[in-house]
């Protein structure tokens, strides 16, 4: 049954929603990809936004040139958005995995573009089919426009609250392509009697579904393998959460975990790390009533804290809880952690570090910051004097605070920025770092409101590395590793970092570039 002219330009409008439903999600799909892979999520998300748009003005310039068979014009962009967009997540990750450093950001944001550029052509193709069906030029320009801004709105929302989270990267891609696709064999069907051995269309489009099917039930398979490439030993759990992907790798007796593809821990030495992490500030604290971890979701500093029987409530705050729900149900970590989470002393809040701190009205002995390093601006924010300040604010009098602050050798200007940072708010510091073989040499910035003296300081609860007499040369560092000497010839200006200069982004995104 032939359809009358209304209906099909009523057919055009509902196709122009979905399909720039599909757009949106490809584009805020193509920044999150960056963001896992390439890191810093402002910078890859303002390069995807900028070369998607650019490509849908390109695109909607080159639909000048298509004046004939508008409608199979418009199925084999959908054909080609769905196949490069549907593998778009899966290459990626071969890509990343198999070729040489820099190829996954040239075909990342290759790629944005070509879909961008085929975007662009999608409208301007479906406004002239309006209007060739008797619509106002006026009201078909009018009426596609607005199921295309309102479909942007749906994608957007459908990837953050949907997608993502249910499907993964992978799967999304794959599910968004099927749709794209879907809407060129309905278009294919309804103007069916205008296309020229549309079956011969027809039979394309269902070979391109084949592969998006396969894709999206075992692409995912697939992709595992590459990703598999990019850690040294095998995984044994991955979990794309809310917040970021989580995977624990073990090989030969060493458990180590990562967050979008940083390292947290190594079973063999994590110890090292979480003992110097903790002890020095219990060590200087008057009282042990109150303890705050900000960050630790993988309980191993509740488990150093819960070595001191004096320890009242320790209230732990980690934005993910798909890690602390790992850490409370992964025999790996329960191993590790000793079930120091299910402590009925310990309080754990899901909610982020700077929100909480904003907040609370409590007051600590001792503060312990284990947050990831700050490679992006939600992370940079909580290495800020704003932030610090308020870690001050919430600091008892007697207690100590101490923060993981990323490697005097690798980040040298950044670990001694950090330092800079907390001590602009008024508090004394001390600088601590120790060698650890899984990350190298690592620092620490301890801080209190009086003067540190670390040869006061006693280790009085069993350890496995941290020794009283050890300490002190804790605090010594090489010319190498203090930009308070000098780099090079010339002495480092070191500034704190704030809300309003997050110069430490750029820095350690610098300082971490060849490592």
């Amino acid at each position: 049954m032939e359809l009358n002219p209304e209906r099909k330009s009523r057919i055009i409008y509902w196709s122009s929603g979905i399909v720039s439903i599909c757009g949106i999600i490809f584009e805020v799909l193509f920044g999150a990809l960056g963001s896992y892979i390439l890191g810093d999520g402002v910078k890859q998300y303002t390069l995807t936004i900028s070369l998607f748009l650019t490509g849908m003005g390109i695109g909607a310039s080159l639909s000048e040139r298509i004046l004939k068979q508008l409608i199979l014009a418009f199925v084999w962009i959908e054909y080609s958005i769905a196949l490069i967009g549907g593998f778009s997540s899966f290459i990626m990750f071969g890509v990343t995995a198999y070729l040489p450093s820099g190829s996954d950001a040239l075909f990342l944001y290759l790629v944005t573009f070509i879909i961008g550029a085929l975007t662009g052509v999608e409208l301007p193709v479906l406004i002239r089919k309006a209007n060739e069906l008797g619509v106002a030029l006026n009201k078909s320009t009018a009426r596609v426009l607005f199921s295309d801004y309102a479909g942007g709105l749906i994608g957007g929302l459908l990837f953050v609250f949907l997608l993502r989270p249910e499907l993964g990267m992978v799967k999304s891609a794959f599910f968004v392509g099927c749709i794209n696709l879907a809407v060129a064999l309905w278009i294919l069907i309804v103007f069916k009697k205008e296309i020229k051995a549309w079956k011969t269309h027809s039979a394309v489009g269902l070979g391109i579904g084949v592969l998006l099917v396969g894709g999206l039930f075992f692409g995912e398979q697939l992709a595992f393998t590459f990703e598999q490439k990019l850690y040294r030993d095998p995984i044994i759990y991955m979990e794309e959460s809310k917040y970021q992907k989580i995977i624990l790798t073990k090989e030969q007796g060493d458990t180590r975990m990562y967050l979008n593809g940083s390292l947290q821990f190594s079973s063999t030495d994590e110890y090292r790390y979480h003992e110097v992490l903790v002890h020095p500030a219990m060590a200087y604290a008057d009282k042990h009533d109150q303890i705050l971890i900000l960050g630790g979701g993988d309980g191993l500093v509740a488990r150093e804290l819960l070595k001191y029987d004096d320890v009242k409530q320790i209230t732990l705050v980690d934005l993910d809880p798909a890690v602390v729900k790992l850490a409370n149900s992964s025999h790996h970590l329960l191993s590790l952690n000793e079930g120091s989470l299910l402590d009925p002393r310990v309080t754990v809040i899901n909610q982020d570090a700077f929100e909480y701190m904003e907040h609370t009205d409590e007051w600590y002995d001792v503060i312990l910051v284990d947050l990831p390093d700050p490679n992006n601006e939600s992370l940079n924010k909580l290495y800020t004097k704003e932030f610090y300040s308020l870690l001050r604010n919430h600091l008892l009098p007697g207690g100590a605070l101490m923060i993981q602050a990323t490697s005097p050798v690798f980040a040298t200007e950044v670990y001694w920025t950090i330092s800079k940072t907390v001590e602009s708010t008024g508090l004394y510091v001390e600088n601590f770092h120790v060698d650890i073989p899984s990350f190298g040499n690592w620092g620490f910035v301890m801080a209190s409101r009086n003067p540190i003296t670390v040869n006061e300081l006693s280790i009085d609860v069993p350890t496995r590395y941290l020794t009283t007499d050890l300490l002190n040369s804790l605090t010594d560092f090489g010319k190498d590793e203090d930009d308070r000497i000098y780099k090079g010839d010339r002495r480092v200006e070191i500034t704190p970092n704030t809300l309003i200069d997050p110069h430490l982004i750029e820095k350690y995104e610098k300082a971490w570039l060849n490592y």
